[in-house]
């Protein structure tokens, strides 16, 4: 009987039926020229809808500012409202939005649902009494409110994850049952216009440069833990922190006639002084590399700013001494000098001062004996001899002021 012998491929052994061949290779090439050209395609369609949508909004921009200005005015909070809550402080304050800033980046939502959220639990207490031990429930019910509002939809957070990062304190039904009473409480009017939007209507109106965006996102953060910003319109917040971002990263400022130009100082003096000691949770935040690590640039302007206040109160520097020569001070105590005589000092002949006359005999000097010379030792002084009938002083006054008729 003859037997079989199986003749194994030179491709090895093969348990499936199907082999590759060299036509495979010229279907993934297809392939990839099909992927590519959809690819392509998606590009030009997102080039085509957003210059579409440019000129949609240059055409609608003074209606859209106009309505954006309009919401900001009717959804601002009350600071003094919050003042009078009998449980909450302020100082609570920082704690719930450390929670919120971390929720937030945990769930990669957008940089206005932030803003939103705060402003909505601000509207919130600015109606409600609000207990201590709801605080946080609140928060949590602005968050996904906003995040619901604006933010896309995979990327909402969920009741059991909220429920999660706040450790089981609540049960799912109050997360729901808070969301509908904060919405009952502020009439279903969420559409605030935040600091974000505001910010890219200025951005807009020159070349982009996202550090000056995270930059301004940033200081606008920091503005979201102090009272003193809470009543601020977001209009005039986003001018102001788009000024300072603009003057810690050097970059020029812009023109008074455009709509950035328009900044508070006031407001940037504000933002500029809580720059030193922002969150901890918010430097953390902003230390990363996409987000431009705005926080090590803000920490070197500071301690160049620390620099300049140091140099300019510190003193001058001393001059080195300059050696001066002083001239000898003569006492006339200390010296024999020839004494003065009242009655001849203010005495003129001819215009002339008359020299002393040395006395007659003996006399003391400063504790020296001097003796007295003889008379035919040194010549006399010659005087002039008066006219007849003519007074000394007289004679003198003439002779000084008309001196030709002498």
């Amino acid at each position: 009987m003859a037997y079989h012998q199986h003749t194994q491929s030179r491709y090895g052994h093969c348990d499936s039926y199907f082999t590759e061949s060299h036509d495979d290779g010229i279907y993934v090439l297809r392939a990839e020229q099909r992927e590519r050209q959809r690819s392509i395609a998606k590009m030009q369609q997102r080039a085509i809808a957003e210059e579409l949508s440019r000129q949609t909004a240059d055409e609608y921009q003074e209606e859209i500012m106009e309505h954006m200005m309009h919401m900001e005015s009717q959804t601002l909070p009350d600071v003094n409202s919050i003042d009078i809550q009998t449980e909450i402080q302020w100082f609570m304050r920082p704690y719930l939005l450390d929670f919120l800033v971390e929720a937030h980046a945990a769930f990669q939502l957008l940089p206005e649902t932030l803003f939103l959220a705060v402003n909505l639990l601000d509207r919130y207490c600015s109606r409600r009494v609000v207990y201590k031990r709801h605080y946080q429930l609140v928060g949590c019910a602005a968050l996904l409110i906003a995040a619901k509002y604006g933010d896309k939809k995979d990327r909402v957070p969920t009741v059991r994850e909220l429920k999660s990062m706040c450790c089981s304190l609540y049960d799912d039904e109050m997360f729901t049952q808070m969301e509908w009473h904060v919405l009952q409480t502020l009439n279903w009017v969420v559409g605030h216009a935040t600091v974000d939007a505001f910010l890219q209507i200025a951005l807009a109106e020159g070349p982009y440069d996202a550090e000056v965006e995270h930059m301004t996102l940033y200081i606008a953060e920091i503005a979201l833990f102090h009272k003193e910003f809470v009543s601020t319109p977001p209009s005039v917040l986003a001018r102001s922190a788009l000024a300072l971002a603009r003057c810690v990263l050097t970059r020029s400022q812009a023109k008074p006639t455009e709509w950035a130009g328009a900044y508070d100082a006031q407001t940037v003096m504000g933002l500029s002084n809580h720059l030193y000691q922002p969150s901890p949770v918010l430097s953390r935040k902003y230390a990363s590399t996409h987000l431009s690590n705005v926080v090590a640039t803000v920490d070197e302007f500071l301690q160049q700013q620390a620099r300049n206040a140091q140099r300019a109160t510190a003193s001058p520097p001393t001059p080195p001494p300059t050696l001066t020569i002083e001239e000898p001070k003569h006492n006339v105590n200390d010296y024999p000098a020839t004494p003065q005589k009242i009655a001849y000092g203010a005495i003129m002949n001819n215009g002339c001062l008359t020299p002393p006359i040395t006395p007659d005999g003996e006399g003391q000097f400063a504790g020296h004996v001097v003796k007295s010379q003889p008379a035919n030792m040194y010549p006399s002084t010659p005087t002039s001899e008066l006219p007849p009938n003519v007074p000394h002083q007289q004679y003198f006054h003439n002779s000084y002021l008309h001196p030709q008729h002498m």
